[in-house]
């Protein structure tokens, strides 16, 4: 696989700041922008495939090796993530509870990486968002994949102030390095 022209490369980091403009406009319940995104590039991109290969020891989360090898072959990294805010006042029990202020008082604490309950309106609109982000990276032809390894990684290096991370590697090749997450010989 060739490396990347600087037009080409460029490009990329172009597209992953439209996404992030993209995940801003999205459409969000009762208008609450509860949704942050940044763009990482070159020397983020290695620290946050170290922790994601540190975090691969564990055995459920293996799959953060490869994921951690997607991220290294990737120009950028777009992070969408949410805050919390349950302020809708909806009543709906999508998060668990009876009523919005019962989930407002609800302690969000523990050895997890993304410690809920999560209201189910803030969880909607990180949904939007990613959504309008990776359309804006498919219909500039530059290839992607949702990941929720990146998220927790970035979540635990501090990178974005979020309650719920996702990444979004962005890439450029003759074959998509995201799809059968094998490297063309």
């Amino acid at each position: 696989m060739s490396p990347l022209t600087d037009v080409e490369r460029e490009y990329v980091i172009q597209v992953a700041k439209a996404m992030c403009v993209a995940d801003k406009t999205a459409p969000k319940a009762k208008g609450v922008d509860n949704i942050v995104s940044a763009v990482l590039l070159g020397e983020e991109l290695n620290e946050l495939a170290k922790k994601m290969e540190e975090l691969a020891k564990r055995p459920e989360w293996g799959f953060f090796k490869r994921d951690a090898d997607n991220v290294r072959g990737s120009t950028a990294v777009v992070l969408v993530g949410m805050k919390v805010t349950g302020i809708y006042n909806v009543n709906c029990g999508g998060c668990g509870y009876k009523s919005c202020k019962e989930f407002r008082e609800a302690k969000r604490e523990g050895e997890v990486v993304f410690p809920g309950p999560y209201c189910i309106l803030d969880v909607m609109n990180l949904g939007i968002a990613i959504g309008s982000a990776v359309k804006i990276a498919s219909e500039n032809c530059v290839d992607n994949r949702v990941m929720y390894s990146i998220g927790v990684a970035a979540k635990l290096l501090g990178l974005l102030d979020a309650d719920v991370i996702v990444g979004i590697p962005l890439s450029a090749s003759s074959k998509s390095i995201y799809f059968d997450r094998k490297w063309p010989k």
